[in-house]
């Protein structure tokens, strides 16, 4: 059997197949929103909002609109620091159990390898040590390469969230955030060369 990556965070997903499908990857708590029935669930959101205060989350939602909705909505009742946000990639297809694919095309977590949620854990830092970045990257680096700002900064974000596995609808605050929580400001640079 497998090892289980095991997290002192809670983790929420959005359905029942994502937490069957996490749950076999970490050894956490795992707890869903049944999709937007978050946004009318007063009292999960207040059970979440206890866990995030008591021991942190850890957000991993499917990649398409919906998954931002509910993140956000999710992320913006909870102090910044109690929140880790892990993010899979745009991976196209659909999921065996369904007769088609989702609206966007995209898979969900429930349609994710192992591998491919085992590295958006690590990716976002769960099962690391708080270190310091003592040289983050900014807005103004992401300005002066062109990522943010500038006219074609759309495509050459596009093109970063591509090289760095992450979906296409993540905003540049919380790419800043991914950036220096994963990486160094060497790493970044050379990712910033191949992407041209």
């Amino acid at each position: 059997m497998e090892e289980k990556l095991k997290l002192e965070q809670a983790v929420i997903v959005e359905g029942r197949y994502d937490k069957s499908k996490v749950s076999e990857i970490v050894d956490a708590f795992i707890i869903e929103t049944n999709g937007f029935g978050i946004f009318k669930d007063k009292e999960k959101l207040s059970f979440i909002k206890k866990l995030a205060k008591e021991r942190g989350v850890v957000i991993l939602t499917d990649s398409d609109h919906a998954g931002f909705m509910i993140r956000n909505y999710l992320s913006s009742g909870i102090p910044k620091e109690n929140v880790i946000n892990a993010y899979i990639p745009d991976v196209y297809g659909k999921e065996s159990r369904k007769d088609k694919p989702s609206k966007e095309g995209k898979l969900g977590v429930e349609g994710m390898s192992r591998e491919v949620l085992l590295n958006a854990f690590r990716r976002a830092g769960v099962n690391c040590t708080d270190t310091v970045n003592e040289n983050p990257v900014t807005n103004f680096d992401l300005y002066s390469f062109g990522i943010s700002g500038t006219s074609g900064a759309k495509q050459k974000k596009k093109a970063l969230l591509r090289a760095l596995e992450l979906p296409e609808f993540l905003s540049t605050n919380s790419l800043l955030t991914f950036i220096n929580s994963s990486m160094s400001r060497e790493e970044f640079l050379e990712i910033i060369k191949e992407v041209g």
